[in-house]
């Protein structure tokens, strides 16, 4: 098995306040791919449609609201206090902890809507991959968030220019480990 057997494909479009993963495969399953839609909005979660799927799609579309403070991770090991919106605090906006209730009583707040979609053409295995790349991503999705939230006063005042600055730093970082990965 070659270390560079493994490529994995993801193509972004970002435009503030829509983000379309147009796709994400990988090239050792050729049937698998995962698209993802967002945006965020101004508000608590109360968009009815705000992604403009068609009738169809909102007669099959299956509906997750992730609450990041109430909703509890599935996999234990990823908990941690300091990430927990029940119990965080924001030094820099004094925002936190959030209580029961906080979507109807916080401002501000941002919604980020997301259309998931997973195809993995196999038979006999298809809904079962499917049904578990959907839970995967609500878990990644509501970790990230809870994140998010509480990595605040890391990121609360950064301008467009520190957010690229910081992207690049992390996109390096991210190369030199993987290299140091290949070299071994």
């Amino acid at each position: 098995f070659e270390s560079n057997a493994f490529v994995l494909f993801i193509y972004i479009y970002r435009l503030y306040s829509l983000t379309q993963i147009v796709e994400y495969t990988c090239s050792f399953v050729p049937k698998l791919s995962i698209t993802i839609k967002t945006k965020y909005e101004n508000n608590n979660g109360c968009s009815e449609n705000c992604l403009g799927l068609s009738e169809e799609e909102l007669q099959t579309r299956l509906l997750e609201e992730v609450d990041i403070a109430f909703d509890e991770l599935s996999n234990q090991n990823h908990y941690k206090k300091e990430e927990d919106p029940k119990f965080f605090k924001s030094v820099k906006t004094g925002r936190g902890p959030l209580i029961e209730g906080w979507r109807s009583m916080d401002e501000p707040i941002m919604c980020s809507y997301k259309l998931v979609n997973a195809s993995f053409e196999v038979w006999g295995l298809q809904t079962k991959v499917e049904d578990f790349i959907q839970r995967s991503i609500r878990t990644v999705l509501l970790l990230g968030h809870r994140q998010a939230f509480t990595w605040i006063d890391e990121w609360y005042g950064m301008t467009l220019a520190d957010v690229r600055a910081f992207e690049r730093q992390k996109q390096a970082e991210t190369n030199e480990k993987l290299k140091a990965t290949d070299d071994n």
